[in-house]
C-alpha cells in the first residue's frame, strides 16, 4: 500500500497539479508583462521535451553525484507530498514527529541542488551551489521558528493529522496573530525555498545562466524542473495544512480548498512579479534580521495564547 500512495498521491497528483500550478504561474506572469502566454499543456510538453533530449555529463564532472541528484531532489518531494495527502485524507494514521520528517524532507530539494551544482565542475554552477547553500541556512531558521507556532497552538503536537483536527474543532491558526504573523513569515521562506524572485540569487540567469543547473540538459534538467513545479504545490499545500486545516472535499468545501491553494499561488506570483532580485547577502540580512525577528514574535504570541 505504500508504494501506491507514493505512486498516486506522492506523484501523479501531486506532479499534474503542479504542472497545473506552473501553467497558471506563468500565465498570470505573462498578463503582468501583457503577453498572452503559453498554452494549458506547455509545462508537460517543456517536460517530454526535455526527456528526450540527449544527456550531455560535462568534462571532469563527477559522474555518480551528477547524474544521482535530481532523482535525491525528487524522490524527497514525492515522499513529503504522500506524508501530506495521508495526513490530510487520513488514509494513514500520523506518526510523532511526521511534521519533523516533512521539514528535513524539504529541505533535500536544495541540497540536491546544490550537490547536482558542485559536482557538474562548472565554475557558474559552484557559485550558484554555493549561493544556494547560504539561502537554505538563511530562511531555515525562521521556517522552523514559523512552524513551531501551530505545533505550540495544537498542544506542543508534532503529528499533521492531530494539528489538521485541532483546526477542524477550534479553527484554522491562520486567525490568530501569531498564526497570522507565521503564516507572512512562510510565505517568505518558501519563495526562497522555490528559487523565485526577490530569492532567484543561486539561478540568476541574468548574471550566471541558471547557476547549479547550468550544465544540465535532458532527462537531468527534466526532473528538476518537474521537481519545482511539483514544489510551487506542495510548499502551499503544507502550509494550508498549517494553518488553515488542511483540504477539504465534501461539498462546498472543495470550492474553499481550492481558493485556499490560489489564494497562496496568487501571492506567490505577485511577489516575484513585483520585486526586484536580491543579492544573496541582502537575502541573508533579510532572513536572520527581520524575517526571524517576526518569527520569535510570532512563537512568544503563540505561548502566550494569542
Amino acid at each position: 500500500m505504500t508504494i501506491v500512495y507514493l505512486i498516486i498521491y506522492g506523484f501523479l497528483l501531486t506532479a499534474v497539479l503542479g504542472l497545473i500550478a506552473a501553467w497558471i504561474d506563468r500565465k498570470i506572469t505573462a498578463r503582468i508583462h501583457y503577453r498572452v502566454g503559453p498554452p494549458f499543456f506547455q509545462p508537460l510538453i517543456d517536460i517530454i521535451k526535455l526527456v528526450g533530449k540527449e544527456t550531455l555529463i560535462p568534462k571532469g564532472a563527477s559522474r555518480a553525484m551528477f547524474i544521482s541528484a535530481p532523482v535525491i531532489g525528487f524522490a524527497s518531494v514525492v515522499m513529503v507530498s504522500a506524508l501530506l495527502w495521508g495526513s490530510n485524507n487520513n488514509l494513514f494514521s500520523s506518526f510523532l514527529g511526521d511534521i519533523i520528517v516533512v521539514l528535513y524532507l524539504l529541505s533535500i530539494p536544495s541540497i540536491s541542488i546544490m550537490l547536482g551544482g558542485f559536482a557538474s565542475g562548472n565554475p557558474l554552477a559552484r557559485i550558484g551551489s554555493s549561493r544556494e547553500m547560504k539561502l537554505l541556512l538563511g530562511y531555515e531558521l525562521p521556517f522552523v521558528l514559523a512552524i513551531l507556532v501551530p505545533v505550540i497552538k495544537s498542544g506542543f503536537s508534532l503529528k499533521l493529522g492531530e494539528i489538521i483536527s485541532f483546526q477542524a474543532q477550534n479553527g484554522a491558526f491562520a486567525t490568530y496573530a501569531s498564526g497570522i504573523l507565521a503564516l507572512i513569515v512562510c510565505i517568505l521562506c518558501i519563495q526562497a525555498k522555490l528559487g523565485l524572485v526577490p530569492f532567484d540569487c543561486p539561478e540568476a540567469e541574468t548574471e550566471i545562466i541558471s547557476g547549479p543547473m547550468v550544465e544540465y540538459s535532458g532527462t537531468g534538467l527534466a526532473i528538476f524542473r518537474l521537481m519545482k513545479n511539483m514544489l510551487l504545490f506542495t510548499l502551499p499545500f503544507f502550509l494550508i495544512i498549517l494553518f488553515l486545516g488542511g483540504f477539504k472535499f465534501s461539498g462546498i468545501t472543495i470550492l474553499y480548498s481550492v481558493l485556499k491553494y490560489i489564494a497562496f499561488l496568487l501571492v506567490i506570483t505577485v511577489i516575484r512579479n513585483t520585486n526586484p532580485r536580491l543579492r544573496i547577502d541582502q537575502a541573508m540580512k533579510f532572513f536572520w534580521g527581520p524575517t526571524t525577528g517576526i518569527a520569535v514574535i510570532a512563537v512568544v504570541l503563540a505561548l502566550l495564547g494569542k
